[in-house]
């Protein structure tokens, strides 16, 4: 029998549901009854015809526990589909982040510069402040958050993960 312990998982899933109100609380009913967390979560009407939304959710757990979600999951009444991205292959994830700096001199120059590398958009800006808009993946958000800190990093507002399968399918 082998005694090595098991490790968790980071896992994104998309789950297609009816767009009515209490879903969503549904949904989160179903981790924070069991205990299970949630690492990321995005929520937004993806067919206005049809009413569904597609909430996106990323949680980390052992295998058992991911395979325990998703049962779970797809046995709520209002929800459509669910499908791992993680198992069905490399998702397409992307998260947005408004980064507001403040700074004067050289750590002003050296925020924009580290901005420019890091294709982070100017929306708005003072003399003693900047906002960027950042747009990618969450290791590189998180590298331009950990970079703007000693050079006078305010506040971050993010997202969360947007995520879809890859190839000509629905996932």
């Amino acid at each position: 029998m082998d005694s090595r312990p098991i490790s968790n998982e980071q896992h994104t899933m998309s789950v297609l549901v009816d767009n009515e109100p209490g879903v969503l609380a549904r949904v989160i009913g179903l981790f924070s009854g069991r205990g299970y967390n949630i690492d990321s979560l995005t929520v937004s009407e993806t067919e206005h015809e049809a009413h569904l939304s597609r909430i996106t959710i990323v949680t980390t757990g052992t295998p058992m526990v991911i395979e325990q979600i998703k049962s779970q999951l797809e046995r709520l009444v209002p929800i459509h589909s669910v499908n791992d991205l993680t198992v069905s292959g490399q998702p397409m994830e992307r998260e947005l982040a408004l980064i507001k700096v403040a700074g004067k001199g050289e750590k002003r120059v050296e925020a924009l510069r580290l901005a420019e590398a890091f294709r982070a958009q100017v929306i708005d800006a003072s003399t003693e402040h900047f906002v960027f808009e950042m747009t990618g993946k969450l290791n590189k958000i998180e590298q331009f958050v950990l970079l703007m800190k000693p050079l006078g990093l305010v506040e971050v507002a993010r997202t969360g993960i947007a995520a879809i399968g890859r190839g000509p399918t629905r996932m």
